[in-house]
Order: C-alpha cells, then structure tokens, then sequence
C-alpha cells in the first residue's frame, strides 16, 4: 500500500529539491515528529487550552537504583501532580501503541522499569475519566488562518461476552475477525485463554486502542462538526507553529464529542501520523492510497512553506540517528495491554 507513497516522495523529492523537506512540517518539532522524537517534547510546549486538556503527565528516567525503590519514588511523586493509581505508563520515545502498561500497583510498575535499559525516557499519564476513545487528525495549511479536522476515527477495544460454556480461546475462534488475531490476545489472557468465561462476563481484549495491537477502528468522518472543529483549532492554536498532525483523545460520549466537549487529550502525533479512518474496513484500497498521497504531499507543503520562512532542512543523517534510537527501544518495550 506505501508503494505509490514512495514513488510519490521521490517524485515530490525532485519537485522540491529535498528528499527531506516534510521533516521540516512542524517547525518546532525535531523531525516534526515523524521519527524517534519524544512525546514530551511537543507536550510541554502546550499552554492555555491545549495544555489544560492534556491528561496530566510525567516523565522519569531509568536508574541504576533498585527498580522497587524508583517505582515508589516515582508513584510518590506523581502523586503530588493529582495522578492516583491505576495510571498509565508508557515509553517517551515510541509509536503505534508499543509498550503501554496499565499499572495498578507499584510492584507492575517495578516489572516495567526493570525491563528498560539505564537512561530510557518513560512517562507516566493520568488514566482518562472515559473509555470512549477517537483519533483527531489536524492540518493547517499555509493559506489558512485556520486549520480544520480532515479526519476523526473511534477507535473500540473488542470486548468479549462469556456463555458459561466456552473458553476464551472458543469464544474468540467463532469471531470472524478476532479469530484472525488470536497471537495479538494469546499473551495477554493467558491465565483465562482456556477457561470457560462465565455467562455475561464482559473481557476487554485489549487496552491500549492502537489497530496493531487489536483495536477496531470506525471511519467517522460523517460526525465532525463545526463545534468540534472550532475546539480543536483553539486547542491547537496553543502550540507553536504546528500544522500538521493527529490527537488522540478520550471523551464522554459520541454527541459530547460533536459538540467539542469533554475531550482529554492522550498524546499528539506529529509528522508520522495518519488519518487512522482509512484502517475502518469499509474503507476502498483506492481510497486509502489517495488519503496517502493527499497527506505526503501535504507535508511537501508545508515543508516547502517553512523553508522559505528561513527554517534550516533537516539532514537524512539526522533522520537515520533518530530512527535508530527508536528501534533499539523496541526491543526493550515490554508487551502492550
């Protein structure tokens, strides 16, 4: 499917003379988020708005004390910013979902900490006040005093209703989808995996909402209206020069949403992100291919927009340490809820 992405790239590389240039979409982002950046960084540059809804959130660092010591110091510490547990921990620098934990005790905690290696970046967020879930993709194009929500996905973490006489491995077997992705819920329920469910016993699958780790996601650009694009703008206004990106957000409810209300903000994509609706199985290949190629282009765009505005182009050099970074992480990330 990124084929046609990548012929377009080169062909926007020689257009615009820089096979780099949509590095340069969010100025005031490193790589404007596409690769290897910190979620901090773009978060503590909110203010007014933005940073009002953005869940409360803290960063530590690994050390080389005893993880139940750092484990302790760090709930004591959040704790003084209003986060309780459960809370959410999650590594600064990562993508698509990896490596989040629900934590309930301060013992989860220490299991995390002690799989990381010494000085990774881990940040500590608030659990949301709703379950409801979407992804907010914005742009602002140079042209306009404005920008606007092009795209809003709800994302669903499947759920799991026992009968009181299959396991959890039957009940997943006689769903058309989740069948199919049996090694993405294996590991996480493998204390229930082969145990009858009760009758009516509810099993979230999955908690983090990310589509490769097993959420659905629902094309729902049908509800975006003028209230909740006048929100996000004001959000969005808050943070320096950015122009292109996608908000996952938390919410009361679909109607709350329409009308740009209740919204707590999870984390902000910057450069990397996609309009997740085209991952809604209703959606046509064609037309996941051209929402692509209208978003690469895009960031030719603004790239180009910010050049001439006399911001310096990032080097493919600089691309590749921060890429780097982020794959060796991986493979420290511990599985996802």
């Amino acid at each position: 499917m990124y084929a046609p992405v990548a012929l377009q790239w080169l062909l926007s590389a020689i257009r615009y003379r820089s096979v780099t240039l949509p590095l340069l979409a969010n100025p005031q982002l490193t790589l404007s988020g596409m690769v290897g950046v910190r979620k901090s960084e773009l978060l503590q540059q909110a203010r007014g708005l933005c940073q009002e809804s953005i869940l409360k959130w803290q960063v530590f660092t690994v050390e080389s004390s005893p993880s139940c010591e750092q484990s302790q110091q760090w709930i004591q510490q959040v704790s003084s910013i209003g986060i309780q547990l459960p809370f959410v921990c999650k590594p600064d620098i990562g993508c698509r979902g990896s490596g989040v934990k629900l934590i309930h005790d301060a013992q989860e905690l220490a299991d995390v900490i002690k799989s990381y290696p010494l000085g990774t970046s881990l940040m500590i967020q608030k659990l949301a006040s709703f379950e409801p879930e979407a992804g907010v993709f914005y742009v602002k194009l140079p042209h306009q005093k404005k920008g606007k929500v092009v795209s809003l996905t709800l994302k669903h973490n499947p759920k799991v209703c026992g009968d009181g006489i299959h396991t959890l491995k039957e009940l997943l077997m006689q769903d058309e989808r989740a069948k199919h992705l049996l090694h993405l819920y294996q590991d996480r329920h493998i204390g229930q995996w082969d145990t009858v469910v009760e009758k009516d016993q509810v099993i979230k699958l999955v908690f983090s909402a990310s589509h490769c780790q097993g959420a659905v996601f629902e094309d729902a650009r049908n509800h975006i209206t003028k209230e909740l694009t006048q929100t996000i703008e004001s959000i969005m206004s808050e943070l320096p020069e950015f122009y292109y990106g996608r908000l996952d957000v938390k919410f009361k409810s679909l109607e709350e949403l329409k009308k740009g209300k209740t919204i707590e903000i999870i984390e902000i994509n910057g450069a990397s992100a996609e309009s997740i609706h085209i991952w809604d199985k209703k959606t046509t290949f064609i037309e996941a291919i051209k929402t692509l190629l209208w978003q690469y282009n895009t960031l030719f765009k603004l790239g180009a927009y910010n050049r001439k505005k006399g911001y310096k182009v990032p080097g493919l050099k600089k691309f590749y340490n921060h890429w780097r970074i982020e794959k060796k992480l991986k493979k420290y990330y511990p599985d996802t809820d």
